[in-house]
């Protein structure tokens, strides 16, 4: 799917990913701030603590995600199963 049916997803509470990216186990999510957030908008977020690699030195976390042109033209967007 492109970006903007995957966009429609996040807004609908799915987590998506793309085919293409490195590694298993990357996703991104919207996440609304609530009473008890520091955020006052919402944001797109990209979560790499489930991500499946040899490489002992690959950051695993979650932070705010912006996407590249790449990524915004992208056909290969899936709605992420984990």
């Amino acid at each position: 799917m492109n970006f903007e049916v995957a966009l429609s997803h996040l807004k609908d509470g799915y987590a998506v990913a793309r085919e293409g990216w490195n590694g298993d186990g990357i996703f991104i999510k919207l996440q609304v701030p609530d009473e008890h957030s520091k955020m006052t908008q919402p944001y797109i977020y990209i979560d790499t603590l489930g991500l499946k690699t040899t490489n002992p030195k690959a950051p695993k976390g979650r932070v705010p995600w912006f996407a590249s042109q790449t990524d915004l033209l992208a056909n290969d967007w899936i709605v992420y199963k984990g």
